[in-house]
């Protein structure tokens, strides 16, 4: 009985030994295939390019809607959308020329200045909410849109200036410095979230269970705050493998499907699902209060 077990026991170790191993081989064989590779990309191009669409009729839909107000928070939100979005989709369409440009830190900008855009436009979101949390306590905030203006140039000044170096010392610790520097925003924007998501969603509890529409903005900001906290959050950590394991580099043709996930989870899902939690449109003039951009 004991020999019949161990035979049974040997038999399905070595079962699920062959199929790790298939699997293996076909994650080999896909990464390694040009035509996969184009695939994959060509298809996160598509995801990238519905989204876009989605920013866009949503960001006409609100014009149409409140065309007397300008650029408000709520639509510069959805033009950096169709903006990143539409960035990301050609830069994929083209992601095998892109690996051909010379120098090479253009490709490094093509790659990371989306990401870059990404970031300014859920800090955008962090901003309206500050503002809404603010405002609700009866304090200042003058301070806020310098603060969020002063955080996006000295991001963005430091990233050039990595691009810069980088592009007249092309050496791996420069790669890694700009790679854990983008880390380091990722996880600012995450806890950006968390604070400010957090407290204007504690506010809310606070309110009055009849008051109008409480339970519905509730909802609203803990799931935006859940999703974008986890996204900046992952986009963190996969950037700190990036740039040390040579295995988890997203700036090469050879990596198509951790390109696929990583993207996939960090970018497009988490702004398709904020455009559909964010898609009511603003009441009309003479309703309500709303705010816009100065």
């Amino acid at each position: 009985m004991r020999g019949l077990l161990a035979v049974e026991a040997a038999g399905a170790a070595a079962s699920s030994a062959s199929v790790l191993n298939g699997a293996v081989d076909w994650w080999r064989n896909v990464n390694e295939s040009p035509l996969w590779q184009d695939r994959i990309f060509h298809a996160l191009a598509v995801l990238y390019g519905i989204v876009s669409a989605v920013a866009l009729v949503q960001l006409i839909r609100i014009e149409c809607r409140v065309p007397e107000y300008g650029w408000t928070t709520q639509k510069v939100f959805h033009f950096l959308n169709f903006l990143v979005n539409g960035v990301r989709s050609v830069v994929f369409v083209l992601r095998r020329n892109v690996q051909l440009l010379e120098p090479e830190i253009i490709q490094h900008v093509l790659l990371d200045m989306p990401g870059l855009a990404f970031f300014t436009t859920y800090a955008l979101l962090v901003l309206f909410w500050a503002e809404i949390y603010y405002q609700a306590r009866a304090m200042s905030t003058d301070g806020l849109r310098p603060t969020f203006y002063w955080i996006n140039g000295v991001v963005y000044a430091i990233q050039i200036i990595l691009w810069l170096v980088l592009w007249w010392k092309p050496v791996r610790v420069m790669v890694i410095m700009s790679k854990m520097f983008f880390a380091g925003v990722s996880l600012f924007a995450a806890l950006g979230f968390l604070l400010y998501g957090g407290r204007l969603f504690l506010m809310l509890q606070r309110f009055p269970v009849e008051s109008k529409g409480r339970r519905k903005k509730l909802q609203e900001v803990g799931y935006v705050t859940t999703i974008c906290f986890s996204c900046f959050l992952i986009r963190c950590i996969m950037m700190c493998l990036n740039a040390f394991d040579k295995a988890a580099d997203l700036d090469v043709l050879n990596h198509p499907i951790l390109n696929f996930f990583y993207y996939l989870l960090v970018e497009i899902v988490p702004s398709a699902l904020v455009l559909f939690i964010l898609r009511k449109l603003p009441p009309k003039r003479g309703i309500t209060q709303y705010h816009p951009i100065h």
